[in-house]
């Protein structure tokens, strides 16, 4: 009899409200015989499988992969390395393994780095990435503001070392969403001002939890302490007013 081959899904279970994760997501998740997940070394808990929980059976073992919250990227490569090394072993026993993770997995994704290693090291073995809602779609959606329209441009990046990237561009773009904007929120705030876009900016917390909150003045921001699940969404100034007939 041929054994079965192993099989890699990564899934995005999208930004947090459970209804809010695909057919094909919550199909894999109620097949996969193993599921993998993200988590600091600081603590065992992911969001993720908050998420995932109502489609995983009760019987499939799901497994917490640790990973450091550290700038040293020799201790991240390792990290990685070893948690690929561990996902590896799943699939030469021919289990359907999935890993999932918050919002989609190819947009600044754990998910990512995973599937680098697991390519390069096992690349015998099949891999499915399942596309996500992302946090800032689904912010949008609760603002009810497009995130681009027509011949508009949308820059998204990370927050995390400011607003440096939104100021490299000689050329703003139109739409600009800052994920990871909690701990130098200040400097964003400064280079969305120093792009004429403080106006028409906006800050989401928790996006689809029970704790989401929309800030209007992006300014307060700087007067809270840094929630790591925030966002902001900024957008240049039109002149255009539709029509109202």
């Amino acid at each position: 009899m041929k054994s079965r081959k192993g099989i890699l899904y990564g899934l995005g279970v999208g930004p947090g409200d459970p209804e809010l994760i695909t057919l094909k997501a919550a199909r894999v998740l109620n097949v996969a015989d193993i599921v993998f997940a993200a988590a600091s070394t600081k603590n065992s808990y992911s969001l993720a499988v908050s998420i995932a929980k109502p489609h995983i059976p009760d019987l499939t073992e799901v497994k917490i992969l640790r990973f450091p919250m550290t700038r040293d990227e020799k201790e991240k490569k390792q990290a990685w390395e070893n948690h690929a090394l561990t996902i590896i072993k799943e699939l030469e026993k021919g289990k359907k393994v999935a890993f999932i993770t918050l919002g989609d997995s190819m947009t600044y994704s754990t998910y990512g780095y995973i599937l680098k290693y697991v390519k390069t090291m096992a690349p015998q073995f099949p891999v499915i990435s399942v596309p996500g809602i992302t946090s800032y779609q689904a912010a949008a959606a609760c603002l009810n503001k497009p995130l681009a329209e027509g011949e508009e441009s949308l820059l998204i990046t990370s927050g995390a070392k400011g607003g440096y990237r939104l100021r490299q561009l000689s050329v703003k773009p139109d739409n600009v969403v800052f994920l990871k904007a909690y701990r130098n929120v200040k400097d964003i705030i400064l280079a969305i001002d120093e792009a004429d876009m403080l106006e028409n900016s906006t800050g989401v917390t928790f996006c689809g939890l029970p704790r989401e909150e929309i800030i209007n003045d992006i300014r307060k921001l700087d007067n809270r302490p840094p929630e790591y699940w925030t966002l902001i969404l900024a957008k240049k100034k039109r002149s255009y007013v539709p029509s109202k007939s």
